[in-house]
């Protein structure tokens, strides 16, 4: 047992004494990391007996703004599923580890349509346009759902992350939805983000240069990108999943519920004694937590 705590110590001594260059290099290593999150998975997700997938529909003209279709084997009038990946609003992909493949071994058998979305990234794109793609999405995926035997008026959003807050801002703002030619969804299930209050998170952000390169130092922004602040009662039911082990997410998620009772609206908590990436990552997996997720959405989307 001495042996690998003593490699361990080793290790992290030889990162504090990295020279300058191996630490560029190492810094190069971690932006390839980043921009590898942005391409499709080597391996395509694992899907439940007879379901299928219709890869890279478009949405927009930008290579970003596609999505992919998980459809069950006999979809009749299905409710859909649409989630927006994490990776802190300038990383990440539709198909990364974690996104896809418990979502469709769970909600693929009960007769959902998963539809999992890209959308344009930092540095070019800003949160609030990234926002106009998720109700581009939208929009798109309820044109296209009686081709796929769905039920436009049964689409509930979901996201992680960068992809929550994206979700949240969409679920919010009943101009982003109506500007993109879509109808409300039925509900958003917001897991794990820490800018729901987005002038609040720019106060003290736990990782400052995340959400600076994300959101700028323009306060006018941050109220427009700021799912709290676009809160009105055309909003939607939302349910707030929150890492118990941060110290942002879940005081966020409450204050939402929060505003939105003297708003007449219905938002929810759930806290989870699970790490951020964990939130995301078991979903779907048998559990109270899953279950827990699955009675919302059945609320909201019979």
């Amino acid at each position: 047992m001495k042996k690998p705590f003593r490699a361990g110590l080793l290790a992290v001594a030889l990162i504090v004494m990295l020279p300058p260059l191996a630490a560029q290099t190492f810094r190069e290593r971690l932006q390839q990391a980043r921009e590898a999150s942005r391409q499709p998975a080597a391996r395509a997700p694992a899907l439940p007996a007879g379901a299928r997938a219709l890869r890279d529909v478009a949405y927009g003209d930008d290579p970003r703004q596609r999505f992919d279709v998980y459809l069950p084997a006999q979809p009749r009038n299905a409710p859909i599923l649409l989630f927006v990946h994490g990776g802190g609003w300038a990383n990440g992909n539709k198909d990364n580890p974690g996104v896809v493949e418990n979502k469709a071994a769970y909600w693929l058998p009960e007769g959902y349509i998963l539809v999992s979305t890209n959308y344009r990234l930092r540095p070019d794109t800003a949160p609030l346009d990234q926002a106009r793609d998720v109700a581009r999405a939208l929009a798109a995926v309820q044109r296209r759902a009686p081709g796929w035997n769905g039920d436009a008026s049964r689409v509930l959003l979901m996201g992680h992350s960068a992809g929550a807050h994206l979700a949240a801002l969409v679920g919010a703002s009943s101009t982003l939805w109506r500007e993109a030619g879509a109808t409300a969804p039925r509900a958003v299930v917001s897991l794990d983000s820490g800018a729901l209050d987005v002038p609040l998170t720019m106060k003290k952000p736990p990782l400052p240069r995340i959400y600076d390169t994300a959101f700028g130092r323009n306060p006018a922004d941050w109220i427009a990108a700021s799912p709290y602040h676009q809160l009105t009662r055309d909003a939607v039911p939302m349910l707030f999943v929150c890492s118990s082990h941060r110290r942002d997410a879940c005081p966020q998620g409450r204050a939402m519920a929060e505003k939105a009772e003297t708003l007449g609206l219905t938002m929810a908590v759930l806290p989870q004694d699970l790490s951020h990436a964990e939130v995301n990552r078991e979903l779907g997996l048998p559990s109270d937590y899953t279950n827990a997720v699955d009675g919302f959405m059945r609320r909201h989307v019979p």
